[in-house]
């Protein structure tokens, strides 16, 4: 009997594994926004309370801060603030994408 165990164990544990990366996905929003400079993707992981989105050819991935209005997710160095429709991205209180508007689902 505990070798059967010892032999089903890993494909237990990979099935936890796969069962908890498909929840992520489940808990993870993805928003389309056009804004001047260029298009943005951007992941919005409620489960986690993180945004993440590629800038600079670097993923970056912010957590939820506070926020008067609106959600702000920040890492110290970049902040995406969005409400409504529309999103910002800043670098060191530096506008760096401006004007994104959130490209409707078809």
């Amino acid at each position: 009997m505990k070798k059967i165990l010892i032999a089903c164990l890993p494909a237990l544990l990979a099935g936890c594994s796969y069962y908890n990366q498909f929840v992520e996905r489940m808990h993870t929003d993805t928003l389309l926004y056009q804004c001047d400079e260029k298009p943005l993707t951007v992941k919005i992981n409620n489960t986690r309370q993180q945004a993440s989105f590629v800038w600079d050819g670097k993923l970056l991935t912010l957590q939820q801060g506070l926020s008067a209005s609106g959600v702000r997710y920040t890492d110290g160095v970049y902040v995406f603030w969005s409400k409504g429709n529309g999103a910002t991205v800043y670098k060191r209180d530096r506008i760096v994408l401006n004007n994104c508007q959130l490209i409707p689902e078809r």
